[in-house]
């Protein structure tokens, strides 16, 4: 799926030819990337079919054309047109759901009078309405008059986000008590402010069998699947936040349990899954198109010189490396990638490794001294945060400087992130990003919102993290209308209006079940002082301009040449 370049001027479907299999459900489990998200994420589900119908308040103020589902499941039409037009019927809001009472007074859904925005301030925030008369009641698992059960899973082994912050100091270290604490008071944010029908998103935690890292690796699958019992059955959950591994997301899938945080999944794996798994971690056959498509323009054919490269390797013909963890679906999506370099007349050779925390050192040095002595000039890395850590203080040990393309995923991207890795090697890195220009951490829209609520306790740090997933279960929640249910959470994600904020360009549908649909390119500087955490090693944009999957353009990239 591609969407209008910029500021969301529109969505576009594009054609994606290389998803995998469709129907088999490969049994590996996630990727790397997102195992950052190890903080919370939230999901939502909604609406059947619905009809877009003109917002008249916010059609008028932001030009922008929206539905919500009404208790049938149906879309709801807007208000009156501006002007004295009449409401349409579907201004009031149905019959109640079929989970709902058998008689009710129909809910009426309206714009707000004067505001455009349900959110001011949030670059996401759907188009602002109000709500009166009954809800439904109970329209679908997890789902009351008045409360809507969202799960949050803890658990205490040692995880990726742990291990980052022991190479970080204590910086990055999030506890599981931040994390609820944060999620709780974020809840309180949300639910004042976006509109749920008369309901509240309430939170619960509780401690599970699995091991998170375990699941990573491809393990823990009996554990997951009794956590996800536990979701669905006892706690009778609607949605969980923290659905980050793909065998605890698949039991929960099983359980009707939305998961929200799925690592870099393929998007046949998505589809499979639908309506029950949306994440902020990008579907893995886009993500792979995307660095594909840009090494393609960027820095193909082989043979050019390697500009970005140090030591022996300047300048050199271009060979290029990607480098993938060994799962198996993080591993279609290697194979996506190397499908569209290579049919672009571009070869590059995938090397693979483990999803080990104990053995990625030693994994490192042994993938370096292979990559030195094939010659490879170019590494196209899909890694989770922590391996470039050893990969870059071995690429300087052993006097090997290649370029380092990142591919936008797995908090590689994030100034905080790059500071760990070896300056010497990683200042020949660049590559592509979906986030905006870097803003101190005090300003991002995370942070803002959680002090609004409580200016006395500093949130997790990765509150933004958290704050951006649970705005995606908000939307999807507001824009289902009163009838929430899986489905038609799911059909008000579909009718979002495509919107540019910090996370990149946000918009869903049928085959896009993630976020974010553009990026911008990239440029590590190891002396510009980062506006995250004023430290010095940091990323520069190369220009205000943003791609999306289909539309980079022919050319050597923009960053300058580093030096030495």
């Amino acid at each position: 799926m591609s969407m209008a370049n910029g500021a969301g001027n529109g969505v576009t479907q594009v054609e994606r030819p290389y998803y995998s299999t469709g129907q088999r459900l490969l049994r590996g489990y996630g990727p790397v990337a997102a195992l950052i998200l190890v903080i919370v994420l939230i999901a939502v589900a909604v609406p059947s079919k619905a009809q877009k119908t003109k917002n008249a308040a916010a059609a008028s103020n932001a030009g922008e054309e929206v539905a919500v589902g009404d208790n049938s499941g149906n879309a709801a039409a807007g208000p009156a047109a501006a002007g004295g037009g009449t409401n349409g019927q579907a201004g009031t809001a149905g019959q109640a759901g079929t989970a709902g009472k058998t008689t009710s007074l129909p809910g009426k859904t309206t714009a707000c009078a004067g505001q455009a925005l349900q959110v001011p301030g949030d670059p996401y925030s759907p188009p602002c309405i109000q709500f009166s008369g009954d809800n439904g009641g109970a329209t679908a698992q997890g789902v009351s008059k008045d409360s809507i059960t969202v799960a949050v899973r803890l658990t205490s082994d040692q995880s990726f986000q742990q291990t980052l912050a022991k190479l970080a100091g204590a910086q990055l270290r999030d506890t599981n008590d931040d994390n609820v604490r944060t999620i709780q008071t974020l809840a309180k944010y949300f639910n004042s402010h976006f509109n749920f029908y008369g309901r509240k998103l309430v939170f619960k935690t509780y401690t599970g069998q699995g091991s998170l890292s375990a699941e990573l690796q491809g393990n823990g699958q009996a554990q997951a699947e009794s956590d996800a019992v536990s979701v669905g059955k006892q706690m009778n959950a609607f949605a969980d936040l923290t659905g980050q591994s793909e065998p605890y997301a698949t039991a929960l899938k099983n359980q009707q349990v939305i998961a929200f945080g799925d690592p870099y999944m393929p998007g046949f794996w998505h589809q499979n899954h639908s309506p029950y798994a949306w994440s902020l971690a990008t579907d893995g056959t886009h993500l792979a198109t995307s660095v594909a498509n840009y090494a393609v323009q960027k820095l193909c054919p082989p043979g050019t010189p390697a500009a970005y490269a140090g030591g022996d390797l300047k300048n050199k013909g271009r060979k290029f490396a990607g480098i993938a963890p060994s799962n198996e679906l993080y591993q279609e999506s290697a194979t996506v990638f190397k499908q569209i370099m290579e049919k672009a007349g571009c070869h590059v050779d995938n090397y693979s490794y483990t999803l080990d925390l104990g053995t990625e050192s030693q994994q490192a040095q042994n993938l370096i001294s292979k990559l030195k002595s094939q010659g490879y000039t170019t590494i196209l890395c899909g890694c989770d945060p922590i391996f470039p850590v050893y990969m870059t203080g071995q690429e300087a040990q052993q006097s090997y400087l290649p370029e380092f393309v990142e591919i936008g995923a797995a908090l590689v991207d994030q100034d905080y992130v790059g500071q760990l890795y070896n300056q010497e090697a990683f200042s020949h890195a660049i590559g592509i990003s979906p986030n905006q220009p870097t803003v101190p951490y005090t300003q991002t829209v995370g942070y803002q919102a959680y002090k609004s609520v409580d200016p006395t306790t500093e949130p997790a740090f990765f509150v933004d993290i958290i704050y951006l997933q649970m705005d995606m279960l908000a939307l999807g929640v507001q824009l289902a209308g009163p009838n929430l249910t899986p489905q038609s959470f799911q059909q008000g994600m579909f009718r979002f209006p495509p919107k540019l904020g910090p996370a990149g360009l946000w918009g869903w549908s049928a085959d896009q079940y993630t976020i974010p649909n553009d990026f911008r390119e990239v440029c590590w500087s190891p002396s510009t002082v980062s506006a995250n955490n004023q430290k010095q090693g940091a990323y520069v944009g190369t220009s205000s301009q943003r791609w999306t999957i289909d539309n980079i353009p022919k050319g050597p990239p923009g960053c300058p040449i580093p030096s030495g």
